[in-house]
């Protein structure tokens, strides 16, 4: 089963932009991948990386290791003015293949 949860934060540093749900492997206008990512986190990260150049971004497997279920908070001007739902598809778009084989994206 595949399911989205959206949550909007709001932060001085971000007000103006869009965040989505929080996970440890975090970007904030920095490229590198954190040694310690699993090798799902690290393709979810590169991929979103190189689609929308985000300011803060940050990707969890959040089921314990097996890599079924994952967590995304991700900010970038490319959605600025874009309804939530636009966001949504357009970072499922990109994620099309990996969502293919997990069981749960939380966006």
């Amino acid at each position: 089963m595949f399911g989205i949860t959206r949550r909007i934060f709001s932060t001085g540093l971000q007000s103006q932009a869009r965040r989505f749900s929080a996970s440890p492997l975090s970007l904030n206008t920095s490229s590198t991948i954190p040694t310690d990512a699993t090798e799902g986190e690290r393709n979810i990260y590169q991929k979103l990386t190189e689609k929308f150049a985000p300011s803060h971004l940050q990707v969890q497997d959040v089921s314990g290791g097996c890599g079924t279920f994952y967590a995304i908070t991700i900010s970038s001007q490319v959605f600025e003015g874009l309804p939530i739902v636009k966001q949504h598809k357009l970072v499922t778009q990109t994620l099309k293949q990996e969502i293919e084989g997990i069981h749960g994206l939380q966006v």
